[in-house]
């Protein structure tokens, strides 16, 4: 993970220090991080990743993964929400018109506006880059009335970068982005969020009526398959990753300091070959990941837009986040056998392994590993130079 710059690690302390108080509460009550978000947006990090001249922090994608990872040590769902809106940030900085920069760029770098993504969809399966919602040009207003069935924190966002067809589209792959003030639609949330894990993101299903300006819309009308190429589905894959990656590290770091404390040491054996090998495999799943997204990240930040859609990239951010969705819940397993019942798999326990476990089931879910299997399976018959990036 890269080192914070020291000023930047001054802005997150406190947010890390709320973050930690209120994670098992959060949990508990499947309640949205409001503590944290606050925490965010005093401290300036939610314009972590806007440039200077709209007085942002000017931070790099680096940085979000770093701040993303140390969030997660704490609380998995602060994290993502975290991680999310800088996918969205990034997607206007790099794709919205000078004009919508200006306007908006200030607001999210003051804590003013956190950005909700809204781009699910009931009936398509988890494809991202169709939609099956049509929208209407009225004048310069683009009418939408878009129902989504999962919104990460989208009760509490005060905007959104929302997807749906462009006016007039004649195809479902025709799908334009389009940001949305809170106080330009009627924003309705349609039920509750009670899951397994990751109960502070508050994913709710909700509905957005309304009509926005033409110039809200993020890239060319039907081109989200561009901004989807460029940020979209790269920053997903990566901030994810480091999400999971450091509610692993964080589960490895606690669990090391519980074997090391003197009650523990006084009644395990530190030299046990079961308990070295099992701390072992943890440490090996959780250093794999790591290595991965930091090459991963380094080519990215390599590759021109035109490159990010080849599929030697495209092989190896999809083979990221398959392979972090996999290891990350495998290592706080392999600890939770280590440590056994009473540490591990208890509620309400120190080491908090078992809301570890319990986030990370949702990994391998966001944007299904099988999906992602099949697109690795198509591209790699493409590349059949088996390129490596």
């Amino acid at each position: 993970m890269k080192a914070l710059d020291p000023v930047l690690a001054e802005r997150l302390a406190p947010v890390l220090g709320t973050v930690e108080q209120h994670a098992a509460e959060c949990d508990e009550k499947a309640a949205f991080p409001l503590e944290a978000l606050t925490a965010m947006r005093t401290s300036g990090l939610l314009g972590l990743l806007v440039p200077a001249r709209y007085g942002g922090l000017d931070g790099t994608l680096p940085d979000l993964l770093a701040v993303s990872q140390l969030i997660a040590r704490h609380d998995m769902s602060a994290a993502m929400v975290f991680a999310m809106h800088g996918q969205q940030v990034a997607a206007l900085v790099h794709h919205a018109s000078e004009e919508l920069r200006r306007r908006v760029l200030p607001q999210v770098a003051r804590g003013d506006t956190y950005l909700g993504s809204v781009t699910t969809e009931a009936g398509k399966g988890g494809h991202l880059l169709s939609s099956r919602t049509g929208t209407r040009r009225e004048g310069d207003l683009i009418e939408l009335d878009r129902m989504a069935p999962i919104v990460t924190g989208g009760a509490h966002a005060d905007a959104y970068l929302i997807t749906a067809l462009a006016p007039g589209a004649t195809s479902d792959g025709q799908v334009s982005l389009v940001y949305a003030e809170r106080s330009q639609l009627d924003v309705q949330v349609l039920g509750d969020w009670d899951p397994l894990g990751m109960r502070g993101t508050q994913s709710v299903p909700m509905r957005f009526t309304g009509a926005v300006p033409h110039d809200q819309v993020v890239g060319a009308h039907g081109d989200f398959r561009r901004v989807t190429v460029d940020v979209f589905a790269p920053l997903a894959h990566l901030g994810w990753s480091a999400c999971w990656l450091g509610t692993a590290a964080g589960a490895l770091s606690r669990t090391v300091r519980l074997l090391r404390s003197p009650d523990e040491r006084r009644r395990r054996d530190l030299k046990s070959e079961l308990l070295l090998a099992r701390l072992s495999r943890a440490r090996r799943r959780i250093d794999t990941v790591q290595a991965m997204l930091s090459h991963a990240t380094d080519v990215y930040a390599s590759l021109s837009q035109q490159e990010r859609g080849g599929a030697p990239w495209q092989l190896l951010v999809n083979s990221l986040k398959v392979t972090a969705s996999e290891e990350c819940p495998a290592a706080v397993d392999e600890l939770i056998e280590l440590v056994g019942l009473r540490h591990g798999y208890l509620r309400h326990q120190p080491l908090a392994l078992e809301r570890a476990l319990r986030d990370l089931r949702s990994a391998s879910l966001n944007y299904g590993n099988d999906r992602l299997h099949l697109a690795n399976g198509s591209l790699s018959l493409l590349d059949q130079e088996a390129t490596l990036v």
